[in-house]
């Protein structure tokens, strides 16, 4: 399991010029799923998510996390964080997990993060999606189960 975590102002998520899914304060998460991935990497990952130190306390050191500032989740399937870009000039996505399979770890991650106590948003999964956020810092951190 891959994400990419970028900590957020604020964020949202329209399909079809509708919001599915919108977040104040705390993490944009885009979230890639392959073939070996279980249950205990999304439980790793989403344990990451919920007490990463990646806020600033009021000396201005990273010293807090999602849970101690009360922050949400704008949570995104990306299968392309799974893109094979070495050959040629386009991405093989054969990395990916299926839609199936993935679709299924990225709800039970979403599911885990909200167990935390944590507001989660989401998009629409396999949906042609707009993502909009101020990322703050800025912070983006890349963070792999294996």
């Amino acid at each position: 399991m891959k994400i990419v975590i970028q900590r957020a102002k604020e964020a949202k998520v329209t399909v079809e010029e509708k919001v599915v899914g919108e977040i104040n304060e705390g993490v944009m998460v885009l979230v890639g799923i392959t073939h070996d991935d279980t249950e205990a990497d999304a439980e790793y990952i989403a344990d990451k998510v919920a007490n990463l130190r990646i806020f600033e306390d009021d000396a201005g050191k990273m010293n807090h996390s999602l849970l101690d500032i009360n922050g949400q989740v704008l949570s995104v399937s990306q299968f392309t964080l799974y893109g094979d870009c070495r050959k040629g000039r386009r991405p093989n996505f054969m990395n990916a997990a299926k839609p199936d399979y993935a679709n299924d770890l990225y709800e039970y991650f979403n599911t885990k993060l909200r167990e935390k106590g944590l507001q989660v948003e989401t998009g629409t999964f396999g949906a042609m999606m707009d993502v909009r956020f101020t990322n703050v810092g800025p912070v983006t951190l890349i963070l792999e189960s294996k």
